[in-house]
């Protein structure tokens, strides 16, 4: 028997999904480092792959220049072959997940950093309906979440503002109120009706730049004619920010879903401010592109449901957050008296 020598039956041979999807990455991404960290590798592990696909193929797929990568005419031409046979992939597996129904198949679920505390409970209920379906969580900031939207890597997105520049179906799920957050010492706490003006004086702990809060607290200032905050610190991190709060280094402006659900009122308390809460919600979106699963439907569905108890334990969870603030502020100007 001839011995298959073309390109395809080297690749065939030698060549593995995993070279090809570490490979996409890269492309996609342009970085060794940031294609580890999503597919959770070592980044060794990342380059020693690659240059197997490129040594199978005979031909370098990236050029390297100190940290910038650059794919070859030959890298070009693979990784528009690897997106069709990953777009084949992923045909072939919501074709095989309606076949098994809503009782197994897999649901990804991408959410921006600062819903981590409503995700695990949403897919906690949900799992518990559904024990038979694998659920995967990808927890990260806003303009990495709408690039895994604009790629279709998941089924479903939740996040606070819906993306204009992607074709997407979002529903409302729950409401997330922004609130002004400041130390329990903090000289403005128990004040009322502070003015936006008065906040200036404040240094500001703020999430970076693109982040759907940061530019809901830009819009609110600048449509009262004031210049917006500026950042004494930024952070990625709702918890970051909170710990920094909560140290006295500033005030900030978060969901107050961070302290309704994080259980932390207790060294932060929320400041009576004119135009606040900034009223939001979370919402869950899926990319127009990409034809839902099965089991995606079903989530969609029960998160529509969920959303309805949902709120109605958020709004008992602030009553009681707000009577433990006016109850500690109204002890401490008791003692204040005394």
């Amino acid at each position: 028997m001839k011995k298959d020598t073309s390109l395809l039956g080297n690749i065939a041979r030698h060549a593995t999904l995993r070279q090809l999807q570490i490979f996409e990455a890269v492309a996609r991404l342009g970085s060794f480092t940031r294609a580890a960290e999503e597919l959770f590798l070592a980044q060794p592990t990342v380059s020693i792959q690659l240059k197997k696909l490129s040594d199978t193929i005979g031909i370098p797929l990236v050029e390297q220049t100190g940290l910038s990568i650059r794919l070859t005419d030959t890298g070009r031409e693979v990784h528009t072959a690897c997106q069709e046979v990953f777009r084949s992939l992923a045909k072939l597996e919501l074709n095989i997940a309606d076949i098994k129904g809503v009782e197994r198949g897999r649901l990804r679920l991408a959410v921006i950093t600062s819903a981590k505390y409503l995700a695990p409970h949403l897919l906690g209920q949900f799992g518990r309906l559904y024990p038979g379906v694998t659920l995967s969580l990808k927890v990260t900031n806003r303009e990495r979440l709408l690039e895994r939207m604009a790629n279709l890597e998941d089924d479903l997105y939740i996040l606070g503002q819906p993306p204009e520049e992607i074709d997407g179906e979002a529903h409302p799920l729950v409401p997330n109120p922004l609130v002004v957050m400041a130390a329990r010492d903090h000289a403005l706490v128990g004040v009322s009706d502070i003015s936006l003006r008065r906040l200036l004086d404040e240094p500001f702990i703020l999430r970076e730049p693109g982040s759907g809060t940061r530019a809901a607290i830009i819009r609110l200032f600048e449509s009262n004619d004031l210049e917006p905050p500026t950042a004494r610190m930024e952070f990625g991190s709702n918890e970051a920010i909170k710990q920094a709060v909560a140290a006295g280094l500033g005030i900030s402006i978060l969901s107050l879903h961070a302290l309704v659900l994080d259980g932390t009122s207790g060294p932060i308390a929320v400041l009576d401010v004119q135009g606040f809460p900034i009223q939001r919600h979370w919402y869950v979106v899926y990319s127009r592109q990409k034809r839902l699963s099965v089991v995606a439907r079903a989530f969609m569905e029960f998160v529509k449901d969920e959303g309805v108890h949902l709120e109605s334990n958020f709004a008992k969870e602030i009553r009681k957050l707000r009577y433990r603030h006016a109850s500690s502020d109204n002890a401490g100007a008791d003692g204040d008296d005394s």
